[in-house]
């Protein structure tokens, strides 16, 4: 069952919490809901969301589908492929994130162009 419901750009998604992270998923929690129009690079939208969360177990190197925070820039991303910082085919973060939670499937962002208004919200 699903923790989060996600819109981008009218594509409905789902995606549920992780484990790594649980200052930083207490703080999206808490934030909920949040909106942005999110910046594209590559197979990645950000937006601008200030948390009150420190680095945990911050990677560059992410699953398909991560919904992380960068504590450093303030922003929230989803990753759904590669990136221009990308290694062997694998999403990557520009810098270490924080992974709070994955979407179930990314299939509907394959042909997204450009950037996107990007909706977080509590699955209820």
């Amino acid at each position: 069952m699903a923790d989060l419901f996600v819109t981008v750009d009218g594509r409905s998604l789902e995606a549920t919490w992780t484990d790594d992270a649980p200052e930083t998923k207490a703080a999206l929690e808490s934030a909920l809901p949040v909106a942005g129009d999110g910046v594209r690079w590559g197979e990645e939208l950000y937006f601008d969301l200030a948390l009150d969360a420190p680095p945990e177990n911050a990677r560059e190197a992410v699953p398909e589908g991560a919904i992380a925070y960068w504590p450093a820039g303030s922003k929230l991303c989803l990753f759904w492929g590669e990136t221009p910082a990308s290694q062997d085919g694998e999403p990557r973060a520009a810098a270490p994130v924080t992974v709070v939670a994955l979407l179930e499937d990314v299939s509907a962002l394959s042909d997204l162009e450009g950037g996107a208004r990007v909706q977080l919200e509590r699955a209820e």
